[in-house]
Order: structure tokens, then C-alpha cells, then sequence
């Protein structure tokens, strides 16, 4: 069934505002009447290759006009039974602004073509009103969770309908194989909800993981222990500090107090340097250059033993310098158009997959990523291992500049990494402090011993003994991750 254009955003419209939660987007399959199936062939196929599938959930909001033409018999459409007449009830799956027609400030055609909606349902963004405007989530309608916004009261026992069907629609999907769920805007549902259902659906899928999309450290606590995320989105925090570290002279140090915040829960953090939401690392509105991403890849993939997360096309600099249908020119790539990235087509060289058509500058930037992904996975000290923030004693360092380089310590076993970030346009040679807290906290060894430097393969004898400074050569926008083997040492 089609939506009314006029309450769709660009010409494939956004893939948040819900149609089906039961279906797969038709543009996606080779033979649209098969698409559920090809879907489940996608997750067969992906397993067999040792990898998982994750979905997008979006609890929040649905299409203005919503309507499952695949949900399983016996399932009942949202907003089918609510009694309209009523801002809210505990029952209803919708919100109506009562007596009033959906008015917003777009236009909504005229004749046989017009978008009518009488009562007008609330607005995705929490708009409880018939007056939306062009910048709110004007294609969206927002779902009662059982809280009511009219005197803040919450209504869930008995458990609101709302509740039962993400339920059943959270199961039918982890039935189909889905190993797990990217969880939208979690903050705009009741943390009840999460609480009640996370569990529901790990009873008979515990296998199943969810990541929080979040914007306030401070819910950070909650929604992982009360509200049984899995992982949550350090947006806010590290992420908006690297931001500020690339594009606005912030201070390296500042990334102290990143880690600081989530102590205790960091590695319950997903973190990322791009996303559907934010500008392109590359783009004008960031780094202006992909080429520069190596300091900020390697602190927010290296800080802890959580996710990192990948964007399409990122690990080849795509900067999303078109001016792409409804979004525009805005430093992203859009969500809301049939589109194609330069790069990605480039490097998908009509199914070789192989990047024969990028450049040597692209070329080098997928290696790095790889690289410096591949140590995350391999290296036990990222994936498992402890951290030690050498800042505190290098802030004073006449050799170390703590206002463009961050520097820490990842330990498991046998090794330790010594990483340091340097976010300078120029190579910098420097000389770090490491205290004799970390000597004994992870019992570093003490003397003369063959070190690797895991970028550039370099092998070269360093010393490490208590009271002197360990000695490096960082080049410009790059990090340099030694790795101490504490076999390989002897005391001096």
C-alpha cells in the first residue's frame, strides 16, 4: 500500500519512519514477492561466513500511515482498537490531539491527493500537537508506551498494548536468526518498557544483543542496569570530545575526562567516528580530510574492550559532497533518496569487490583501517586487556604535548601496548612518562628488550625502566602502538 507522498520525506523516505515492523523494504530484494525469504537466505549466508546480523528497531515512532501487509495472522495493526476521542489511554498505540485536523506547516496537497488525518496523532520528535513544522518528524507518529504526557503520569500494569506488540515483533525477528538489535532513540521510551522486554526476549533468545542509540551520559547507568542494554552509544561523550579535539583545537587531555565519565561501564560502549546521523568524518564540517582519521581511529577503537562501529564507505574517506534529494548538501550521506557513493561504486568495481578503481590515497586508507581493526581483534591488550591513562603524569612533560597527543597503556598477559595518539599536523618526537603505578599495576618489566611497532611493523630495542622516559617519533595526524612483550626484555 503506498504512502501519501506529501507526508514522505525525499523519495524513498526515511527508513525510520516504520511502514512494517513485519517486512523487509521491497527495494532491497531481487524478486519483491520473495523478500522475506531472501532476507532469511542473507542471514543463512552470513552466518556460514562466521558473522552475525544486526537490525535496526525502532520502538519510537512509525509512518504516518502505517500498515503491515506481512504481519503473521492473528496480529492486529497499531492504532486499529484505540479510541480516538481520547488524547491518551493505556490501550492506545497512538497519541490524538482530539477535535483537531493534522495541520502542519508543509504542504500537504489538494483534491483526491491531499494528506487528511482527523484526529491529528502526535509527532515522532514528542510534537503534541496538529502543528508540526518542516524540521520536526513531520513523517512520523509517536507511540504510547503508557505514559502519559498530558500530566506525566505512567500507566503500566497492566502491561500496554504497545508493550506486547514490540514483543511479539522483537521475537519474530530473533526467530528469523537476527543476533541482535541497533535500538532507536532508546531515551524517548519509558525505561520500564526496556526493563520488561529486553529480558522477555532474551528468555528463549539469550544470544540476542541490544545497543541503546542515547544522548545523555547521565541516562548512561540506568539504561544499561535497569534497562538490560548490552551496549550503548558513547555519542556525547567521546565521540563529541574527538569532534572537538579534530575541528576545534579541544585539548587531547579533555579525553581524560571521556573515559572518566564512563568508568566502570566503558566497555559497554559502542563507539564510532561516523554514523548515519553525524557528518562524514572527511567532510568539510569535520576533518575536511579522511586521510587525518588515524589518531581518532585508533583512541576510540583502542580505549576500551567495547564495539567499534563502521559506517559504509568511511574506511574509503567518502566525504558526501553531493547535494543528495530531500537532505541536501549537509556533510552526510542521505537516508531519505535512492543514492549511490562515488567511492563505494568504485571500490565495488561492478561485483570484483576488488577496488581497482580507487585511488592510492583510498587504497591506503581501507589498508589502515584494516590494520588498525585487525590489532583491536587480534591484540588480547585491546580486546580483553586493562587501561592505564598516562595523561596525569605527561600534562607537565617540556617533551610531550598533552594538547595534541593522548597517551595510554592497554596490558593482558604477557603484553602491553603502549599507545599513543598524535593528533599535530607535524611528526612529533617525544618522550613519555610512565609511572610507577603502571610498572607495578601491570607488571611491566623493567629493562632492555625488542619492541613492535604495530602500524609499520618496525622492530627496534627500546628501554622501559622505572624513572626514565620511553622514547618515540609519531608522525603527523598518526599514533604509534608499541607492543612490550615482557619475554623479550632483560633488566639492565
Amino acid at each position: 500500500r503506498p504512502d501519501n507522498h506529501y507526508v514522505v520525506k525525499g523519495n524513498a523516505g526515511s527508513p525510520y519512519a516504520i511502514k512494517d515492523y513485519y517486512d523487509v523494504c521491497p527495494d532491497l530484494a531481487e524478486n519483491i514477492d520473495n523478500r522475506i525469504e531472501e532476507f532469511e537466505a542473507l542471514v543463512t549466508r552470513t552466518h556460514k561466513e562466521g558473522m552475525k546480523v544486526l537490525i535496526d528497531f525502532v520502538p519510537n515512532h512509525t509512518a504516518r500511515q502505517y500498515y503491515s501487509d506481512k504481519k503473521p495472522s492473528g496480529i492486529e495493526d497499531f492504532g486499529v482498537s484505540d479510541n480516538c476521542d481520547m488524547f491518551f489511554s493505556p490501550q492506545n498505540n497512538y497519541y490524538y490531539i482530539t477535535r483537531q485536523q493534522f495541520c502542519p506547516s508543509i504542504d500537504l496537497g489538494e483534491g483526491a491527493d491531499r494528506y487528511v488525518e482527523f484526529p491529528a496523532k502526535a509527532t515522532g520528535n514528542d510534537c503534541f500537537n496538529a502543528f508540526c513544522g518542516e524540521y520536526d518528524w513531520y513523517e512520523t507518529v509517536k507511540l504510547n508506551y503508557g505514559k502519559d504526557y498530558g500530566d506525566g503520569t505512567t500507566h503500566f500494569d497492566p502491561i500496554p498494548n504497545t508493550w506486547l506488540k514490540m514483543l511479539h515483533i522483537l521475537r519474530y525477528w530473533a526467530a528469523k536468526g537476527v543476533d541482535g538489535f541497533r535500538c532507536d532513540m532508546v531515551f524517548m521510551v519509558p525505561l520500564e518498557f526496556w526493563n520488561w522486554v529486553i529480558p522477555n526476549v532474551k528468555k528463549d533468545y539469550p544470544h540476542v544483543v541490544f545497543i541503546g542509540e542515547i544522548y545523555d551520559v547521565n541516562l548512561y547507568r540506568p539504561f544499561l542496569s535497569y534497562g538490560c542494554f548490552d551496549y550503548l552509544y558513547d555519542k556525547v561523550n567521546l565521540y563529541d570530545t574527538l569532534v572537538g579535539i579534530q575541528r576545534h583545537n579541544v585539548s587531547a587531555a579533555q579525553l581524560t575526562h571521556s573515559w572518566q565519565a564512563v568508568d566502570g561501564i566503558g566497555d559497554r560502549m559502542l563507539n564510532f567516528l561516523e554514523n548515519h546521523d553525524e557528518v562524514r568524518f572527511g567532510s568539510r564540517e569535520y576533518a575536511e580530510n579522511p586521510l587525518l582519521v588515524v589518531p581518532s581511529l585508533v583512541v576510540s577503537s583502542m580505549i576500551n574492550t567495547g564495539p567499534m562501529m563502521i559506517y559504509y564507505g568511511q574506511e574509503l574517506g567518502e566525504q558526501a559532497k553531493d547535494n543528495e534529494g530531500f537532505a541536501g548538501d549537509n556533510n552526510r550521506t542521505t537516508i531519505f533518496d535512492y543514492w549511490s557513493l562515488d567511492t563505494v561504486r568504485r571500490w565495488y568495481n561492478n561485483g570484483e569487490c576488488d577496488g581497482a578503481h580507487l585511488t592510492s590515497q583510498e587504497k591506503w586508507l581501507r589498508s589502515t583501517y584494516a590494520k588498525i581493526l585487525s590489532i583491536c581483534n587480534k591484540e588480547k591488550a585491546v580486546s580483553e586487556g586493562t587501561f592505564f591513562d598516562l595523561m596525569y603524569v605527561n600534562l607537565n612533560n617540556p617533551d610531550f604535548n598533552p594538547h595534541r597527543q593522548f597517551a595510554f597503556l592497554r596490558h593482558h598477559g604477557d603484553d602491553t601496548l603502549l599507545i599513543v595518539a598524535n593528533f599535530d599536523h607535524q611528526t612529533v618526537d617525544i618522550k613519555v612518562n610512565i609511572p610507577n603505578e603502571a610498572f607495578d599495576y601491570m607488571d611491566l618489566p623493567d629493562g632492555q628488550g625488542m619492541c613492535v611497532e604495530l602500524l609499520s611493523g618496525t622492530r627496534q630495542s627500546k628501554r622501559l625502566t622505572r624513572g626514565e622516559r620511553f622514547e618515540m617519533s609519531v608522525g603527523a595526524n598518526s599514533a604509534s602502538i608499541w607492543r612490550i612483550r615482557k619475554k623479550n626484555f632483560k633488566p639492565i
